[in-house]
């Protein structure tokens, strides 16, 4: 009957569980026809002949097979101008029927079984703007594409695409997106397009470009190509990874951004985030640009997850400044890291958002929101705007500007709407696969399980966040959209499910420092060399050998190399057992910590060269300053005390704080049982690689000249340096070297086995 109605302009049906329309139709004068997440198998075969006045069918979202045709005859009175058939599945048979609407000009067919598009086909849809045919099996684009003269938009990724298309011969192409295909070069012309502003080549591995096809190209203001991966140093398999994607919406304006890190804050951590203006550009930008160091400084001054999302959000407002108050955005941050103070190891994933930009997480296939929307619907937040008597209109705005009651930015709306994030932390598991960042045009656009299922079976996080995209626009959406998608892979590994009995576990993710060092500038007639004998055990990582890094930092692993047996039996562990993140560790296995030192470079004797060109890695230099990052350890496990010895000083002193085991600090990494360095793996735990009882005979193995151009100093401690100490000093330096003395004389009454040990800490002479 609805159709029947010759009052009836436009119908909108999607989203129910239509299984079928009427099968016969009579003359209507429907004009805008929205059936899209229904159950349709076929739309009636007389549709498009009596739908006379229809200029908008979208019908993705269904299982359709076949199209109905436009007409009988080669003459045709179709006026269609938009059709969208995203996430079906359509094949090559229906692509003539498409030549029964001269006047379209948008066409979406992503996502269904097409695997040629005919050229002749093609050359009839001269008045097409606008194409996306991504996620098919095309191996190339018909060069009738030429005849398409109006043509401004071009998506065509996640194919199997090979050839470039003539696409750049198109006086008014604005936007190409060939990403995720099986390029491996491209023609150009000698003049790029005018209007061209972005071209996306990402995600096709065997694309090479050279030099001069490189210059013309950067010219374009978006030029989206594959870096050149350097990979993980470590060899270690990655636990993450990410792909995202941003569209424009309405008048070719981008109002949305993407944060993404992999390395965070130089460790095993990670952040991620969308920021979302609505309809400006300004504060997502801003956002952008600076929430990431606003993060990294509030991690330096809490752990909390709530405490410094909730702070950098804070801090965040302030910062926007003039542009925050008239104006706003949404934002989700997702922050990936690894507890220190954990003793179960594990990865842990927080999650903070303001306004419409939401994040879920996939465990086990099924969606877990991570965010929350603050809005009037909230009874919570009703009852708070109303006690500061702001306005709420009746679209259920506050004061007529915003249905978000936080979100950042808008200060003039203060005390109604205010920034303060929602937060939530979660650990992640072996069965968490992955999580989707989106602003709100994407999830105005799909649920969070439908989101979660439409990218579960993709394997490639890029191509995933690329679906996501295409499916938001086919299904409607006209603003600008963004999304990330972050492929986990947790395993056994880097999750921790052994009984560990109080006992910290070798840390994958971040380090905090437990030694410092710093020697303060000071004339030259103040100060003298580092010390090479300092006694102190120091690494710049596990695979460069203890006689460079002596070379490196001024330090030996110890005076005199240890001779220890330690037997994986032995009573200090009786009967434990571990996973595979954290092997059994004796009292006196050999520990490491992330330390950092800075020593003037007019006074290194590091072996470091000024007419070396090739940095050295775990060395970074900044002008007139050297800092070199090392690793001081050698401690037990089980006993944990905290040593410090503060050196007091003025501008030209010396300054020495110490950690010894203090109770959660993590491990870097462990070593085996025997005492011997182990190979590290990703996840932070160690695999031993030999047993061998004398580390310093393990260490020089390794050759003694690198390829930075410097040599390793001796191993063993020369003893012609010396520290030059300040005088006002030497009363405070006698009394704590002799209090070294004394319990180097305790430990070795206190022996509890024939062998020897290590001893418990290595201290500097200082």
């Amino acid at each position: 009957r609805l159709f029947y109605s010759s009052s009836l302009r436009k119908l909108l049906a999607g989203h129910n569980m239509l299984g079928r329309l009427p099968d016969r139709l009579e003359r209507t004068q429907v004009e805008v026809l929205d059936v899209q997440h229904n159950q349709l198998l076929e739309l009636p075969s007389n549709l498009l002949l009596k739908a006379d006045s229809l200029r908008f069918l979208n019908a993705s979202a269904n299982k359709l097979e076949m199209l109905p045709p436009a007409t009988l005859s080669e003459e045709t009175h179709s006026i269609l101008q938009e059709l969208y058939l995203t996430n079906n599945n359509l094949t090559d048979k229906c692509v003539p029927l498409l030549t029964g609407h001269p006047h379209l000009k948008i066409l979406h067919m992503a996502y269904n079984r097409l695997q040629s598009f005919p050229a002749s086909k093609m050359a009839k849809l001269e008045e097409l703007e606008e194409i996306d045919i991504s996620g098919n099996k095309l191996k190339a684009i018909p060069t009738t594409i030429m005849n398409c003269r109006r043509m401004h938009t071009v998506i065509a990724h996640s194919n199997c695409i090979e050839v470039f298309p003539e696409v750049m011969q198109l006086s008014e192409i604005k936007c190409v997106d060939l990403s995720c295909n099986e390029l491996s070069e491209i023609t150009l012309p000698e003049n790029l397009p005018p209007k061209l502003q972005e071209l996306d080549l990402t995600g096709n591995p065997r694309l090479a470009l050279d030099h001069k096809t490189l210059e013309l190209l950067n010219n374009i203001r978006c030029f989206k190509i594959d870096q050149p991966s350097a990979g993980d140093a470590s060899g270690a398999p990655a636990v993450w990874s990410h792909g995202y994607t941003e569209a424009s919406g309405v008048k070719n304006k981008l109002c949305v951004a993407a944060l993404s890190a992999n390395n965070f804050c130089d460790n095993r951590e990670a952040l991620y985030g969308v920021f979302d203006g609505d309809r400006n550009v300004e504060v997502p930008y801003l956002l952008q640009c600076t929430m990431s160091d606003i993060l990294a400084e509030e991690l330096q001054k809490t752990k909390n997850e709530e405490e410094y999302m909730i702070n950098t959000f804070i801090v965040m407002q302030r910062k926007l400044g003039t542009a925050g108050q008239k104006l706003g955005g949404s934002a989700v941050l997702c922050h990936i890291k690894h507890d220190p103070m954990d003793p179960g190891g594990c990865f842990t994933l927080t999650s903070a958002n303001v306004g419409k930009c939401q994040t879920v997480l996939c465990r086990n296939g099924k969606p877990l929101p991570l965010s929350r929307c603050y809005v009037m619907s909230c009874e919570e937040e009703l009852k708070r705007i109303k006690q500061h008597k702001a306005i709420i209109t009746e679209d259920g705005k506050v004061n007529g500007v915003t249905d978000s009651t936080r979100i950042l930015g808008y200060t003039f709306l203060h005390p109604s709407v205010v920034p303060r994030p929602h937060v939530q932390s979660i650990t992640l598991t072996p069965q968490d696969e992955f999580f989707i960042l989106g602003s709100k045009g994407l999830w105005d656009s799909l649920s969070m399980d439908e989101a979660v299922e439409a990218v579960r079976n993709v394997p490639d996080a890029l191509a995933a966040a690329k679906k996501l995209c295409t499916l938001a626009q086919s299904y409607g959406c006209n603003d600008s959209i963004s999304a990330v998608v972050v492929q986990l892979n947790v395993t056994e590994d880097s999750f921790c499910c052994c009984e560990l009995n109080g006992v910290p576990p070798p840390s994958p993710g971040i380090f905090p420092q437990s030694v410092n060092v710093v020697i303060k500038d000071r004339p030259t007639d103040a100060l003298g060399m580092p010390s090479s004998s300092s006694g102190m055990a120091s690494e710049i990582s596990s695979e460069i050998s203890t006689s460079e890094m002596s070379s490196e930092v001024g330090s030996t692993a110890s005076d005199e190399p240890p001779q220890v047996a330690m037997n994986e039996n032995s009573p200090a562990y009786p009967g434990e057992q571990r996973c595979m993140l954290h092997p059994v560790c004796l009292s006196n296995s050999f520990q490491r910590q992330l330390s950092s030192a800075t020593f003037s470079s007019a006074f290194s004797d590091n072996g470091l060269d000024s007419d070396d060109e090739e940095p050295i890695e775990g060395v970074f230099t900044n002008g007139s300053r050297v800092e070199v990052e090392v690793d001081i350890h050698c401690s037990r496990a089980k006993e944990k005390q905290l040593l410090q010895v503060p050196v007091e000083a003025s501008d030209e002193g010396i300054v020495i704080s110490a950690n010894e085991d203090e109770p959660g600090l993590p491990r870097k990494a462990e070593y085996s049982a025997t005492g011997t360095i182990g190979r590290r793996r990703g996840n932070g735990s160690v695999a031993p690689q030999e047993r061998s009882h004398n580390l310093i005979e393990v260490a020089t193995d390794a050759p003694l000249r690198k390829t930075g151009g410097y040599f390793a100093a001796p191993a063993q401690p020369d003893p012609d340096d010396q520290f030059i100490i300040p005088p006002e000093l030497e009363e405070e330096v006698k009394e704590i070297m002799k209090q070294h003395q004394e319990q180097q004389q305790q430990q070795q009454q206190q022996r509890q086995y024939p062998m020897d040990h290590l001893a418990d800490y290595y201290d500097t002479p200082l």
